[in-house]
């Protein structure tokens, strides 16, 4: 295996492949580096309507995989295997993989987000029996059931949307008087007739023997329980930045950027959900992937003194 790079990018998710592919097409020597299948949280999507130039619904399987063949024929390898340490030595990149060493001139991180708990006693307990973070991967089980969603993001609005599709008893709970997600997507939600939305109301319990049985919820100081046989948990998420600790993050731990996807580490950049930003869609991912490739090729010029000036 070949083990030294241009560019590295470690994550495999829309932003990643988007680098993989733009470093590859400016005639970087390119590795993708995933731990699981290329797609990320794209991977969940069971129909995505809106990413421009591509009439859905497609699934998010489906664009994953157009944009992985798509870095692999313009000459991005890609490995599966896990970065645990990610190290500036000099002018150049060391990584320690579970597949060996790797050194890169520069690196792009799209490691993204992981699903933020709602940290409410049951939670943990039911965990995989019941209590989910993914519609498309567990509503399946749960056709014909009631259903709790709990978050007024994008994603809360999203999954709710297909599990709909398999149950006319969902229930969505949300904290505030209003939702945040893109406002398309908060009105589908509000008129759904197989949606019943609440607001100004959160979990404080979730009970059950062996599986979820019913759920403690409270609104304006009133607690009362209620019938569920699962519930889904969309309360925003957690930047995977571990191997970035160097890097400047802002308040929420989301690393910090320029324009460029340039961190405070020269030659790292980073792209996707793990870049602070204030909008983060699949499209906004991919974005960032190809401006990092972008700016990787700049600095890689720069370090061997051939920037176009």
């Amino acid at each position: 295996m070949d083990t030294d790079y241009d560019l590295v990018v470690i994550g495999g998710g829309a932003a990643g492949m988007a680098a993989a592919q733009y470093g590859a097409r400016a005639n970087l020597k390119t590795l993708l580096v995933e731990e699981m299948a290329a797609g990320g949280q794209a991977l969940l999507i069971d129909a995505l309507e809106n990413y421009p130039g591509v009439m859905g619904p497609v699934s998010g399987y489906d664009l994953s995989e157009t944009m992985r063949k798509q870095a692999e024929a313009f000459g991005s390898g890609f490995l599966t295997a896990t970065v645990s340490s990610l190290v500036k030595e000099g002018k150049a990149f060391k990584l320690e993989t579970s597949e060996g060493s790797l050194s890169a001139k520069t690196v792009v991180l799209a490691t993204g987000a992981k699903h933020r708990h709602a940290d409410v006693p049951g939670e943990e307990e039911f965990g995989g029996r019941g209590v989910s973070y993914c519609a498309t991967c567990d509503g399946p089980f749960f056709k014909g059931k009631r259903m709790l969603v709990v978050g007024g993001g994008d994603a809360a609005c999203d999954e709710s949307a297909y599990l709909a599709k398999l149950s006319d008893k969902i229930v969505v709970v949300h904290r505030k008087d209003r939702f945040r997600a893109q406002r398309a997507l908060a009105e589908r939600t509000l008129h759904h007739p197989n949606i019943e939305v609440r607001f100004n109301t959160v979990v404080e319990r979730i009970a059950g023997t062996k599986k979820v049985e019913s759920v403690v919820l409270k609104k304006e100081g009133r607690s009362y329980e209620e019938s569920f046989d699962a519930v889904f948990v969309f309360v925003g998420s957690i930047p995977q930045t571990a191997l970035a600790a160097d890097a400047r993050k802002d308040e929420a731990g989301y690393i910090v950027t320029d324009e460029g996807m340039a961190t405070s580490v020269p030659g790292l950049f980073a792209a996707g959900d793990v870049r602070a930003s204030s909008f983060r869609q699949l499209i906004t991912a991919a974005s960032d992937g190809a401006i990092a490739a972008h700016s990787a090729s700049r600095y890689i010029d720069e370090l061997k003194g051939e920037a176009y000036a």
